[in-house]
């Protein structure tokens, strides 16, 4: 699991929602009264009033007013609020020194809101022991958001030593308050089985009760567990409905999801222009995963016009992103001269890169770069060493030509009875190209007549497919 994100957020917005206006005070008019003759409360109740236009004219300048004479008689309620317009820069110049001064003084009598707040900063610039103080103070007195970020911190182990357990107790105190992200990193301990025993159907629980309170993270979650079938029954229909839900929020995974979904045709119609546009929105947003599909989209002219100059544009973003299939795909668009200027050592640079990584297609292409001194110097002992690799991982091209190579002596010892063993491997692997080059490969050591060869006149492999089935 990726590190746990911290959610910090200032309350005043709750604050003045829920806050009963004139609860103690009466009227406007008797509350204005009492706020004049000093009366703290009063005065913060006032602010109030300004700050939301209730029964006075919506008046920031004035709200900071009676925050500010509330907070300087030492109200902490109010002494948050202002701290939270310095922060926020409502009513006067955004001021993280002055929010600060403000939050530590309602803070330090023990105001939960600003306890978080000001472990919200402590946070920021890195200082995670002094977060961690102000966090467990909140967070002792129940304060959700705080939980959820005491969570984090053993989680990533700032502060403290990482604790998987210790986070997750705090989460489920965070979450058992309903507090929607909470539920949904909880969920994500049961689904990884990090802190608790892996259980699918408590993640989904924890999933679906953050979904249903329009958590972004958590409705892709669960379009997860329902599109693998982890927890729940495989249903495609239902997964497409929570990809969806995210997706429209801007979650860029939820968005690459459901791409896959009607690239695919599982839960919809198969529409590839529609794929395209799910695509395009989360690898705009930076995912690499979606990135790399949309290249490959405009590779096969899919949903789009076949445009080789935007798949490289797609693919090298991605691949400078570190994805390895993106490597190798922008390694075929050198080796071919797609897009770019063909390059041969450009297109084994970028072989290398994915086949070191261990991405099964580069390593089998990176073979067939040395043994046809592509882009290197013709080296067959070093096209039968990233054959074997790539054979290792099930590739049907790399058996292909890796049987070659012990057919013919090149990089090894000859041995016929090797080559006929890993061709009749790729007959059983199925694979469309490799299993007609196979096929002929057999053909000519029964027969003694016709020509070995590689899976292609360069041996190279291509897949585009495979990006397209996780």
């Amino acid at each position: 699991m990726k590190t746990h994100l911290f959610s910090i957020t200032t309350t005043i917005i709750l604050l003045l929602l829920n806050f009963s206006l004139y609860a103690q005070h009466g009227d406007i008019t008797t509350l204005i009264k009492k706020a004049n003759a000093g009366e703290a409360s009063a005065q913060n109740e006032l602010g109030i009033c300004y700050a939301k236009g209730k029964e006075v004219p919506e008046d920031l300048n004035e709200a900071i007013k009676w925050f500010r004479k509330a907070a300087e008689q030492g109200l902490a309620e109010a002494q948050y609020s202002l701290g939270y317009c310095y922060y926020s820069g409502i009513g006067v110049n955004q001021d993280y020194v002055e929010a600060i001064n403000w939050f530590r003084k309602a803070a330090e009598q023990g105001n939960t809101n600003a306890q978080s707040a000001l472990a919200g900063f402590y946070l920021y610039y890195q200082n995670y022991v002094e977060a961690m103080k102000w966090l467990r103070k909140a967070a002792e007195q129940g304060l959700a958001e705080a939980q959820y970020n005491l969570g984090m911190c053993y989680y990533n182990g700032q502060g403290v030593d990482k604790n998987d357990t210790e986070a997750v107790m705090w989460y489920r105190k965070a979450a058992e308050q309903g507090y929607a992200i909470a539920q949904s990193i909880l969920g994500s301990c049961y689904y990884h089985g990090e802190g608790v025993p892996r259980d699918y159907i408590e993640a989904v629980n924890w999933f679906r009760k953050a979904a249903e309170q329009g958590d972004a993270m958590a409705q892709n979650s669960l379009g997860s567990c329902y599109y693998s079938k982890k927890g729940r029954n495989q249903d495609y229909i239902e997964a497409v409905n929570w990809f969806r839900k995210a997706a429209e929020q801007g979650d860029a995974m939820a968005q690459n999801n459901l791409g896959l979904c009607y690239y695919n045709g599982n839960g919809v119609n198969r529409d590839y222009t529609e794929a395209e546009n799910w695509f395009r929105k989360a690898a705009e947003q930076g995912l690499v995963d979606a990135q790399s599909r949309l290249g490959n989209l405009y590779y096969l002219g899919k949903g789009v016009n076949q445009d080789y100059i935007e798949a490289v544009n797609w693919f090298r973003k991605a691949a400078e992103q570190g994805d390895a299939i993106a490597k190798n795909n922008l390694g075929l668009c050198y080796h071919y001269g797609y897009g770019v200027p063909q390059n041969y050592t450009e297109a084994v640079n970028w072989f290398r890169k994915a086949a070191e990584q261990g991405y099964v297609i580069a390593q089998s292409n990176l073979g067939s770069s040395f043994y046809y001194g592509k882009g290197v110097n013709q080296d067959y002992k070093e096209a039968v060493n990233w054959y074997r690799k790539a054979v290792e991982q099930g590739c049907a091209g790399a058996q292909n030509n890796l049987g070659v190579c012990y057919c013919n002596g090149e990089g090894t010892i000859r041995n016929i009875a090797e080559a006929k063993k890993l061709w009749e491997q790729v007959l059983e692997n199925n694979d469309s190209e490799a299993t007609e080059v196979a096929k002929n490969n057999l053909e000519v050591l029964k027969t003694g007549t016709g020509k070995i060869k590689t899976v292609s006149t360069s041996g190279i492999t291509t897949d585009f497919n495979r990006i397209f089935n996780n």
